[in-house]
């Protein structure tokens, strides 16, 4: 659907910035465990590393009691198919109520999804400064739903080519992590859409609600490389203000 509003953004076009080499090595999938998602466990969180693992169609989070980190690859990966949103007459309606900014307020939405009240929350203070230094290079976005000046909703996540990979979200307005997810859809919906990817990680009953689906992982790793190729969006094609 379109938005009736403008999309705001806090920079200006360039290609992000490519960082240095990771040392690390995942493994070729033909070598990862059919059966298990995770794939492998250590290394670090540099921006190398992360691009890497995104490029290879993995993605870490941090294990318990600060152990090392864990990198997985889902049998069943959650998708969003980007003409398969399920936009209700609600939230078609509440879309109207928000304004959506890409890049202003990148580490405020981070630490509101960090939020260490929401359950099961895994983003810690490593996780943080990792995606933050990601977003200084060019990767890694936000998507903000803001109402009379206050942020109240977004989502985050790293864009390489014509992947997006979804982290995480949150809202404090009802529907406003769904708006941003709008925006999003809308933003990668132009004339690389047969190949860009919305990945999701894992699907949720709530995620399927809104067209999620689940594709299993060597059609998302066959996909991916086509994915890759192509340019990001418009509003990820940035470079600081100034």
């Amino acid at each position: 659907m379109a938005l009736r509003h403008r999309v705001l953004t806090g920079y200006g076009r360039q290609v992000p910035l490519e960082p240095a080499a990771t040392r690390w090595v995942f493994g070729p999938p033909e070598r990862w465990d059919a059966e298990d998602d995770l794939v492998a466990m250590g290394a670090d969180l540099e921006p190398g590393t992360l691009l890497a693992a995104y490029r290879q169609g993995l993605f870490p989070m941090p294990s318990a009691r600060r152990g090392p980190t864990m990198w997985f690859s889902p049998i069943r990966r959650g998708v969003l198919p980007l003409d398969a949103l399920t936009v209700s007459r609600s939230l078609r309606r509440a879309v109207r109520d928000f304004e959506v900014r890409v890049d202003t307020s990148f580490a405020d939405v981070v630490a509101a999804c960090g939020n260490p009240a929401r359950a099961q929350g895994w983003i810690d203070r490593g996780v943080r400064e990792a995606y933050q230094r990601l977003h200084d290079a060019g990767w890694a976005h936000s998507v903000e739903a803001w109402q009379d000046g206050r942020l109240v909703g977004g989502l985050y996540g790293v864009c390489v080519g014509g992947l997006f990979a979804g982290e995480s979200m949150f809202h404090h307005v009802r529907d406003a992590s769904k708006v941003a997810l709008v925006a999003l859809v809308e933003q990668m919906s132009d004339e690389h859409v047969a190949e860009r990817v919305l990945d999701v990680q894992w699907s949720t009953p709530h995620l399927a609600s809104l067209g999620v689906v689940e594709v299993d992982r060597v059609d998302y790793l066959r996909r991916l490389p086509a994915t890759l190729a192509v340019p990001p969006p418009a509003a990820f094609a940035r470079t600081p203000p100034g």
